[in-house]
Protein backbone atom coordinates (compact mmCIF):
# COMPACT_ATOMS: atom_id res chain seq x y z
CA UNK A 1 0.00 0.00 0.00
CA UNK A 2 1.24 3.23 -1.16
CA UNK A 3 0.85 5.83 2.00
CA UNK A 4 1.18 9.60 1.71
CA UNK A 5 1.08 11.39 5.43
CA UNK A 6 0.29 15.33 4.96
CA UNK A 7 0.34 17.70 8.01
CA UNK A 8 -2.06 20.73 7.78
CA UNK A 9 -0.18 23.72 8.98
CA UNK A 10 2.17 21.36 11.17
CA UNK A 11 5.19 18.99 10.63
CA UNK A 12 4.45 15.58 10.76
CA UNK A 13 7.62 13.61 12.37
CA UNK A 14 9.03 10.12 11.29
CA UNK A 15 8.15 8.46 14.32
CA UNK A 16 4.22 9.21 13.24
CA UNK A 17 4.85 8.27 10.10
CA UNK A 18 6.58 5.06 11.29
CA UNK A 19 3.32 4.59 13.29
CA UNK A 20 0.83 5.12 10.73
CA UNK A 21 2.59 3.00 8.11
CA UNK A 22 2.51 0.12 10.89
CA UNK A 23 -1.06 0.41 11.21
CA UNK A 24 -2.26 1.08 7.53
CA UNK A 25 0.03 -1.94 7.23
CA UNK A 26 -2.66 -4.56 8.30
CA UNK A 27 -5.45 -3.40 5.42
CA UNK A 28 -2.99 -4.85 2.72
CA UNK A 29 -4.43 -8.58 3.47
CA UNK A 30 -8.07 -7.06 2.43
CA UNK A 31 -6.44 -5.45 -1.02
CA UNK A 32 -4.97 -7.52 -3.42
CA UNK A 33 -3.06 -5.00 -5.47
CA UNK A 34 -2.40 -1.29 -5.55
CA UNK A 35 -3.89 0.04 -2.91
CA UNK A 36 -3.39 3.83 -1.96
CA UNK A 37 -3.66 5.54 1.64
CA UNK A 38 -4.01 9.26 2.49
CA UNK A 39 -3.63 10.25 6.08
CA UNK A 40 -4.15 13.85 7.16
CA UNK A 41 -3.21 15.07 10.27
CA UNK A 42 -4.15 18.36 11.77
CA UNK A 43 -4.61 20.43 15.06
CA UNK A 44 -8.08 22.79 16.08
CA UNK A 45 -8.59 24.21 19.37
CA UNK A 46 -6.29 21.70 21.33
CA UNK A 47 -8.25 18.25 19.39
CA UNK A 48 -5.95 16.48 17.05
CA UNK A 49 -7.52 15.29 13.99
CA UNK A 50 -6.63 12.50 11.49
CA UNK A 51 -8.10 11.50 8.32
CA UNK A 52 -7.54 8.39 6.32
CA UNK A 53 -9.06 7.93 3.06
CA UNK A 54 -7.81 4.58 1.25
CA UNK A 55 -8.43 3.59 -2.24
CA UNK A 56 -8.40 0.43 -3.10
CA UNK A 57 -9.52 -0.91 -7.00
CA UNK A 58 -11.82 2.37 -7.21
CA UNK A 59 -13.59 1.81 -3.65
CA UNK A 60 -12.82 4.67 -1.20
CA UNK A 61 -12.90 3.83 2.59
CA UNK A 62 -13.04 6.95 4.78
CA UNK A 63 -12.78 7.96 8.30
CA UNK A 64 -12.26 10.86 9.73
CA UNK A 65 -11.39 10.99 13.76
CA UNK A 66 -10.93 13.86 16.62
CA UNK A 67 -8.78 12.91 19.94
CA UNK A 68 -6.76 14.38 22.58
CA UNK A 69 -4.00 12.95 20.64
CA UNK A 70 -3.10 11.19 17.65
CA UNK A 71 -2.27 7.78 18.55
CA UNK A 72 -6.10 7.49 19.94
CA UNK A 73 -7.53 9.52 16.87
CA UNK A 74 -5.28 7.33 14.39
CA UNK A 75 -6.54 3.41 16.50
CA UNK A 76 -10.42 4.86 16.37
CA UNK A 77 -9.95 5.73 12.70
CA UNK A 78 -8.16 2.24 11.87
CA UNK A 79 -10.76 1.12 13.36
CA UNK A 80 -13.58 2.50 11.44
CA UNK A 81 -12.35 1.48 8.52
CA UNK A 82 -11.92 -2.12 9.89
CA UNK A 83 -15.50 -1.74 10.52
CA UNK A 84 -16.77 -0.34 7.02
CA UNK A 85 -14.71 -3.40 4.97
CA UNK A 86 -15.77 -6.32 7.78
CA UNK A 87 -19.62 -4.32 7.07
CA UNK A 88 -19.61 -4.87 3.66
CA UNK A 89 -17.42 -7.86 3.10
CA UNK A 90 -19.08 -9.70 0.74
CA UNK A 91 -20.25 -7.00 -1.46
CA UNK A 92 -16.60 -5.37 -1.42
CA UNK A 93 -14.70 -9.06 -1.92
CA UNK A 94 -17.05 -9.67 -4.94
CA UNK A 95 -16.41 -6.37 -6.68
CA UNK A 96 -12.83 -6.38 -5.65
CA UNK A 97 -12.27 -9.74 -7.31
CA UNK A 98 -14.40 -9.13 -10.13
CA UNK A 99 -12.30 -5.82 -10.66
CA UNK A 100 -15.22 -4.14 -11.86
CA UNK A 101 -14.05 -0.33 -10.19
CA UNK A 102 -11.52 1.82 -12.07
CA UNK A 103 -9.19 3.55 -9.77
CA UNK A 104 -10.50 6.60 -8.87
CA UNK A 105 -7.90 10.18 -10.02
CA UNK A 106 -7.18 12.01 -6.97
CA UNK A 107 -10.34 14.72 -6.50
CA UNK A 108 -9.43 18.32 -7.19
CA UNK A 109 -10.36 21.29 -4.94
CA UNK A 110 -10.53 25.03 -5.69
CA UNK A 111 -10.82 27.12 -2.92
CA UNK A 112 -11.89 30.14 -3.01
CA UNK A 113 -12.25 32.95 -0.76
CA UNK A 114 -15.89 33.42 1.27
CA UNK A 115 -18.20 36.09 0.72
CA UNK A 116 -21.65 36.57 1.59
CA UNK A 117 -23.80 33.69 -0.92
CA UNK A 118 -20.49 32.62 -2.98
CA UNK A 119 -19.45 29.23 -3.74
CA UNK A 120 -16.48 28.39 -1.04
CA UNK A 121 -15.69 25.60 -2.69
CA UNK A 122 -15.52 23.46 -5.71
CA UNK A 123 -14.68 19.99 -5.65
CA UNK A 124 -14.67 17.56 -8.98
CA UNK A 125 -14.68 14.37 -9.17
CA UNK A 126 -14.98 11.43 -11.61
CA UNK A 127 -18.77 10.40 -12.21
CA UNK A 128 -17.94 6.97 -13.31
CA UNK A 129 -20.92 4.10 -14.73
CA UNK A 130 -22.76 2.02 -11.46
CA UNK A 131 -25.95 1.19 -10.19
CA UNK A 132 -27.96 2.56 -8.02
CA UNK A 133 -26.57 -0.32 -5.28
CA UNK A 134 -22.96 0.51 -6.12
CA UNK A 135 -23.66 4.16 -5.04
CA UNK A 136 -25.14 3.92 -2.03
CA UNK A 137 -22.28 1.10 -0.89
CA UNK A 138 -20.15 3.95 -2.23
CA UNK A 139 -21.78 6.41 0.04
CA UNK A 140 -21.71 4.77 3.19
CA UNK A 141 -17.98 3.70 2.62
CA UNK A 142 -17.04 7.90 2.57
CA UNK A 143 -19.73 8.19 5.13
CA UNK A 144 -21.54 10.85 3.30
CA UNK A 145 -25.11 12.11 3.19
CA UNK A 146 -25.07 11.74 -0.88
CA UNK A 147 -23.61 10.17 -3.60
CA UNK A 148 -23.49 11.26 -7.40
CA UNK A 149 -22.94 9.27 -10.04
CA UNK A 150 -23.37 8.14 -13.96
CA UNK A 151 -26.17 5.66 -14.28
CA UNK A 152 -24.65 2.27 -16.18
CA UNK A 153 -27.72 2.06 -17.59
CA UNK A 154 -29.05 5.15 -19.11
CA UNK A 155 -26.23 7.26 -18.76
CA UNK A 156 -27.70 10.15 -16.97
CA UNK A 157 -26.52 11.94 -14.09
CA UNK A 158 -28.28 10.10 -10.86
CA UNK A 159 -27.65 11.32 -7.17
CA UNK A 160 -28.33 8.95 -4.20
CA UNK A 161 -29.04 9.83 -0.94
CA UNK A 162 -29.77 9.31 2.90
CA UNK A 163 -33.47 9.95 3.97
CA UNK A 164 -34.41 10.44 7.79
CA UNK A 165 -35.85 7.55 7.97
CA UNK A 166 -33.02 5.74 7.80
CA UNK A 167 -33.99 4.56 3.91
CA UNK A 168 -32.89 5.53 0.88
CA UNK A 169 -33.32 7.76 -2.03
CA UNK A 170 -32.44 7.97 -5.62
CA UNK A 171 -32.92 10.94 -7.59
CA UNK A 172 -33.00 10.78 -11.50
CA UNK A 173 -33.24 13.40 -14.14
CA UNK A 174 -36.27 13.90 -16.10
CA UNK A 175 -35.64 13.20 -19.82
CA UNK A 176 -37.23 15.90 -22.09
Amino acid sequence: MKITVIGRQMNVYDEMKQLIEKKLAKFDKFFSGESDATVTLSCKHNDRNIEITISAAGTLFRSEVRGESFRDALDDACSNIERQIRKNKTRLAKKLREGTFNPYPEESYDDIEADEEEIIRTKTFPAKPMSAEEAILQMNLLGHQFFIFKDDQSGDTCAVYKRHDGGYGLLVPENE
